[in-house]
């Protein structure tokens, strides 16, 4: 079971308005924050944005993104759209991945500081 995933920033504030629109479309709200971090969950935090406690800078990882849970293909393609619409880049516009299942549906984006995240559902609708 997983408790958290954490992600690297050189910018909170960047980070939150990027975050907190994105996570609501996928049902995670904003649970804390402070100018280290961003913690978002649902009653307890499981995606925290953080600075690195080593002080030097948050860098992506390659081949490393977090997959959310969407309900339905309309979700995912909300969730690509608003995080372009605050400062995220695409990373693979919503659509069927065929290599991973026939129903695979899914989205890819890249947050402000770099860091790949996706939403997928297998619904065929």
């Amino acid at each position: 079971m997983i408790h958290h995933l954490s992600v690297g920033t050189n910018d909170t504030a960047r980070a939150r308005t990027f975050y907190d629109p994105v996570m609501a479309v996928v049902g995670l709200r904003r649970m804390d924050a402070d100018s280290e971090s961003l913690d978002y969950g649902i009653g307890a935090f499981l995606l925290s944005i953080e600075t690195p406690v080593d002080g030097n800078p948050a860098t992506p990882g390659n081949g490393v993104h977090i997959a959310f849970t969407a309900e339905d293909r309309a979700m995912v393609d909300r969730f690509y759209r608003t995080a372009l619409d605050n400062g995220g880049s695409d990373a693979g516009a919503p659509g069927l991945r065929p290599e991973y299942n026939a129903n695979y549906y899914g989205a890819f984006v890249r947050d402000p500081d770099g860091n790949k995240i996706e939403a997928v559902t297998y619904s065929a609708v």
